[in-house]
């Protein structure tokens, strides 16, 4: 039983930094990660459609027996994890967004922190309930980068051009920085297709700010949630990774070398259709 596979799932191909970590983190797990490559990005869309989605999606994962979830993606994560843990008390579910909300509370020594993220999770203001419930002295600022995901997914990760929008999208969070006024000590990438820009934002913002990804610490609540509830997979041998998407495979494996380490072929990766379940 404990051999069963564990389900991520993401709105594209951020979600492989999750994957990334999940993978350092339980070497010897199964793992199926779903991309929803017909409907990204989730993050400009509304509620219903996000948690439709992330409902269609699991529906989907359940059907290869998995033994636990992974919303790989923090909109998901930030508008449907209510309804999926509500939905299928009997899973194991974990999300992005607590988890990040830890990390950047157990870095920030100001109490000053900012969350960048998609307008779907800025707007429904996950990140700053979970930041304030463990910090409630904390002060949160966040602002929409949307256009980020489409940097991240064709690989423009670093250069003048993305400083320059970095820097554009990233002034309404920095705008008091050089006074010394509410002076941001910590920034949550809060969307998993963020991390591949680490570069360049640090290049624009500083390397003073403490920058918080949310994957590896996502990576730790899940192996301790697997070992409480007994379903660690106690093989030795190296667990093996299934991938699916809902449209182009060969897209994503295109773009998967952006944010995965490992090699990724198109035939390796299966399109299936979500949208009938549910």
């Amino acid at each position: 039983m404990n051999e069963r596979p564990i389900g991520l799932f993401d709105s594209g191909v951020g979600g492989l930094t999750v994957l990334n970590a999940v993978r350092q983190a339980l070497p010897n797990e199964h793992l199926i990660y779903l991309g929803d490559t017909a409907r990204v990005p989730y993050g400009t869309k509304s509620a219903l459609s996000i948690t439709r989605y992330a409902e269609q999606a699991l529906k989907a994962l359940l059907r290869y027996d998995i033994k636990a979830l992974v919303v790989a993606c923090n909109t998901a994560s930030a508008v449907a994890l209510e309804s999926l843990i509500a939905a299928y008390p009997q899973l194991l579910i974990v999300g992005v967004v607590e988890p990040g909300a830890q990390a950047a509370v157990n870095v920030t020594q100001t109490g000053h922190v900012g969350v960048i993220a998609t307008e779907s999770t800025v707007n429904n203001q996950a990140y700053q309930k979970a930041i304030l419930s463990l910090m409630p002295e904390a002060n949160v600022k966040s602002a929409p980068c949307s256009l980020f995901v489409a940097l991240a997914e064709e690989g423009w990760h670093d250069g003048e051009l993305v400083e320059a929008i970095v820097k554009r999208s990233l002034s309404g969070l920095f705008d008091h920085y050089h006074t010394g006024t509410d002076v941001l000590d910590t920034l949550v990438l809060g969307c998993t297709h963020f991390p591949v820009l680490k570069s360049a934002i640090t290049n624009v913002i500083g390397d003073q700010v403490r920058l918080v990804d949310s994957a590896e610490t996502s990576a730790r609540v899940l192996q301790q949630q697997l070992t409480a509830a007994n379903l660690l997979n106690a093989s030795t041998a190296v667990g093996h990774v299934r991938f699916l998407v809902t449209d182009s495979p060969s897209r994503f494996a295109r773009v998967a070398k952006h944010f995965y380490t490992e090699s990724v072929e198109a035939d390796q990766v299966e399109l299936i259709d979500i949208q009938h379940f549910g």
